[in-house]
C-alpha cells in the first residue's frame, strides 16, 4: 500500500506542474506509474569508481513501482539527445546521475518542455544541487523526486551555451580548461589546477554593456551566476536567487597572494559580496567584450567561442525537484 500512495503522490505533482506553488494532494484520480528516465554518466565523479548509484536508480523503479528506465551517456553532449527522447517517449520525471556536465546537458534538453527535471548529484562541485538543497546522492536525493516539490527557475544563455548555475571566462574559465584534462577531481583536483593558474593567468579587459550602460572592468575572473555559489559552497554571489528575473554578475580584479586568500575565505562566509574591489552588476541581459575569442565555461563545462559574448535570460524556462522543508 505504501507503494501505490507513493506513486499517487507522483502522479499529483506531475498534474499539478503548471501550478508551482500548490501544495500537491496525497491521493490523484489516476494509479497509472509515473514515467520516468534516468540518465546515467557513467563517467561522473564517483560514478567512474563506484557505479552503485545505478543500482539504487534499479532499486528505486522497483520499490516505488515506476514506469522508469535507465540509460547512460556515451559520448559529450549525448545527455541532451537523451533527454529530448525521454520527452518524445512521454516521460513526465527526467533524472540527472552525474555531475554539473551532466546535470547542464540534460537539463538542456529540458529546456521549455512540459518534463520536469531530477537531480542525483554526484560530482566535484555540484553547485547548483547544493543552492537548491540537493546536496549529495544520501541527503535525500532520491525521495525529493517523488517527496519534493516542482518549481519554475530561471536559465541561462550564452552565445548558444545553455547554463543553469554559472557562466565564467577568465581565471575560472582556465580552470575549467585545466580541470576537463584530470582524470582525479574532486575538490582536490581543483586545488592541484587552480594554485599554478593562479600565478600564470593575466586580466582580460573587457567591457559589460548592460542596459545602455558601459562598464570597463580588468577581469581577473568574471562570473555571471544564476545561483549563489560554484560549488562546493563557494558562494560569490551570496543571496541570488534563480526564479528573480536577474544574474548577478561579478568581476574579480587581480589580487595578490594574501588578499585571494581572504576572498578565499569570504568565498565560505557568505561575505564574498562585502569586498569592494568587486565589480557587481543585476542584470537579465549582458554583452560581453573582450580584446580577443577564447574560452569561457558553463556550469564548469569549458567552450571555445567569440570575443563578444551575448548572455540571456530565459525566465521560468525549466522546471525541477527541490526539496521540501522535513526533507532538507
Amino acid at each position: 500500500m505504501g507503494g501505490i500512495a507513493r506513486m499517487q503522490t507522483a502522479r499529483g505533482i506531475v498534474a499539478n506542474l503548471l501550478l508551482p506553488t500548490t501544495v500537491f494532494p496525497s491521493h490523484a484520480a489516476t494509479t497509472t506509474p509515473l514515467k520516468v528516465r534516468f540518465i546515467f554518466n557513467p563517467y561522473s565523479g564517483r560514478n567512474r569508481k563506484n557505479p552503485y548509484l545505478y543500482d539504487r536508480a534499479v532499486d528505486f523503479i522497483a520499490r516505488e513501482r515506476l514506469d522508469g528506465t535507465i540509460v547512460a551517456t556515451e559520448r559529450p553532449r549525448h545527455g541532451t539527445e537523451l533527454a529530448r527522447q525521454a520527452v518524445d517517449d512521454g516521460c513526465a520525471l527526467v533524472v540527472a546521475i552525474g555531475g554539473d556536465g551532466t546535470m547542464n546537458e540534460v537539463a538542456d534538453g529540458l529546456i521549455g518542455t512540459s518534463a520536469v527535471f531530477g537531480l542525483i548529484p554526484c560530482g566535484s562541485g555540484n553547485g547548483l544541487g547544493r543552492h537548491l538543497g540537493i546536496r549529495k546522492p544520501g541527503h535525500g536525493a532520491f525521495r525529493t523526486l517523488l517527496h519534493g516539490k516542482p518549481i519554475p527557475i530561471d536559465t541561462g544563455l550564452v552565445n548558444g551555451f545553455s547554463f543553469f548555475n554559472a557562466m565564467g571566462l577568465g581565471f575560472e574559465a582556465d580552470i575549467a580548461v585545466r580541470f576537463s584534462r584530470q582524470t582525479n577531481r574532486g575538490l582536490a583536483g581543483y586545488i592541484r589546477v587552480g594554485v599554478p593558474a593562479f600565478f600564470s593567468h593575466d586580466p582580460e579587459r573587457c567591457i559589460v554593456r548592460q542596459d545602455g550602460m558601459a562598464t570597463p572592468v580588468d577581469a581577473f575572473t568574471l562570473a555571471v551566476m544564476n545561483s549563489d555559489q560554484y560549488g562546493n559552497d563557494a558562494r560569490v554571489a551570496p543571496g541570488a536567487k534563480m526564479d528573480d528575473g536577474h544574474f548577478n554578475l561579478v568581476s574579480v580584479p587581480r589580487v595578490g597572494f594574501f588578499g585571494a586568500c581572504s576572498m578565499l575565505y569570504r568565498l565560505g562566509t557568505d561575505s564574498f559580496d562585502q569586498i569592494k574591489a568587486v565589480t557587481r552588476i543585476q542584470g537579465s541581459e549582458f554583452v560581453i567584450e573582450r580584446e580577443k575569442p577564447g574560452w569561457i565555461h558553463t556550469d564548469g563545462e569549458p567552450r571555445a567561442t567569440t570575443s563578444k559574448l551575448h548572455v540571456t535570460l530565459r525566465p521560468h524556462s525549466l522546471r525541477i525537484m527541490v526539496p521540501t522543508g522535513e526533507l532538507t
